[in-house]
């Protein structure tokens, strides 16, 4: 069998043929056994009674949430194959520091990766079965392994280095926009003016920061308490020095201190860290620019020096020392 297949291309196609239907066969399955069961609490919940759900409301909220991702994964999970996570707090605290706000974030990422685990190897096989050459069985095997893994660790990087640069974009920015929210304070406005005119301000600048300070004005003015808008800010920037902003406009709230006062100390104490980053970047330059010298100049340094001395040697020394 293992002889048949390493020779004829007709029964290795046949065999991956077999081994997709048997995985399609498999996942229907699934999905069928899903919907039947979704249809079973459908049916319990109907003898239960109405319940008013927030999707009967039609808003301008629920329309701009309504993406296409967003419809896909309700498409999908309405046939009854369930997207969410088993950490779906964590998941979403993840896809919210990458700036992922949307209420149907993990479920859209549990089906992009879902997505990429069958697309890249299914790419790869459809591309080596129709060049002139196919590859053979093992080979398509560890290459298909490797691009589902691939597609499953993909947007997990994705996401990661997408919160470290929104990170780094709002601790580098903050410093900034907390001295014009200091100047606009001792200016006379109230602390949500403040921010509003902020936001504002620096929304080219520092697009970043000045969403989560939009985004705290809107909480204040729907209504919202001042500690639980300034602890929204916290938990929407997964920040620590906004975390410790938030922190301390709660404290001043409701010791009665004086926030301009705060917000001076803190912002330099924010224009001190800033300064001392900067300088350790600064120190590291010397340590970073070793490594390509070492690796890639000191050789060429080394031949350039070297080659005159080992020339002549060849010319000269070796035929005097073989008596030439």
């Amino acid at each position: 069998m293992i002889e048949l297949l390493a020779t004829n291309d007709t029964a290795r196609i046949s065999l991956l043929v077999g081994i997709f239907a048997l995985v399609g066969l498999g996942a229907f399955t699934a999905v069928n056994a899903f919907a039947q069961r979704r249809l079973q609490r459908q049916g319990l919940e109907e003898l239960i009674g109405p319940k008013a759900t927030a999707g009967n409301v039609a808003n301008l909220r629920v329309q701009a949430n309504n993406s296409a991702w967003a419809r896909m994964a309700n498409m999908i999970e309405s046939r009854g194959l369930s997207l969410s996570d088993t950490k779906d707090e964590r998941l979403r605290a993840k896809l919210k520091a990458a700036g992922y706000t949307h209420p149907s974030a993990p479920r859209v990422f549990t089906l992009v990766r879902l997505v990429l685990i069958f697309a890249l190897p299914g790419i790869f096989i459809l591309f080596a079965l129709l060049s002139r050459d196919p590859p053979g069985f093992f080979k398509i095997y560890v290459f298909g392994s490797i691009l589902g893994l691939l597609g499953l660790y993909l947007p997990n990087l994705f996401v990661t280095a997408k919160a470290d640069r929104r990170r780094e974009a709002i601790v580098n920015g903050f410093p900034d926009c907390l001295d014009l929210l200091l100047v606009c304070i001792e200016a006379g406005l109230g602390i949500e003016a403040a921010m509003d005119r902020v936001g504002r301000e620096m929304s080219r600048v520092h697009p970043e920061v000045a969403f989560l300070l939009s985004t705290t004005v809107l909480h204040l003015r729907a209504g919202a308490t001042r500690q639980e808008a300034f602890r929204r800010l916290a938990d929407s920037s997964a920040v620590d020095e906004i975390n410790s902003f938030s922190t301390l406009l709660i404290q001043s709230d409701k010791l009665g201190t004086s926030i301009s006062d705060t917000l001076r100390v803190y912002a330099a104490e924010m224009r001190e860290k800033r300064r001392m980053r900067a300088e350790e970047k600064a120190y590291r330059l010397p340590v970073l620019i070793s490594i390509p010298l070492v690796v890639f100049m000191l050789p060429v340094m080394i031949g350039v020096l070297m080659l005159p001395a080992t020339v002549r040697v060849v010319r000269d020394l070796l035929p005097m020392l073989s008596g030439g």
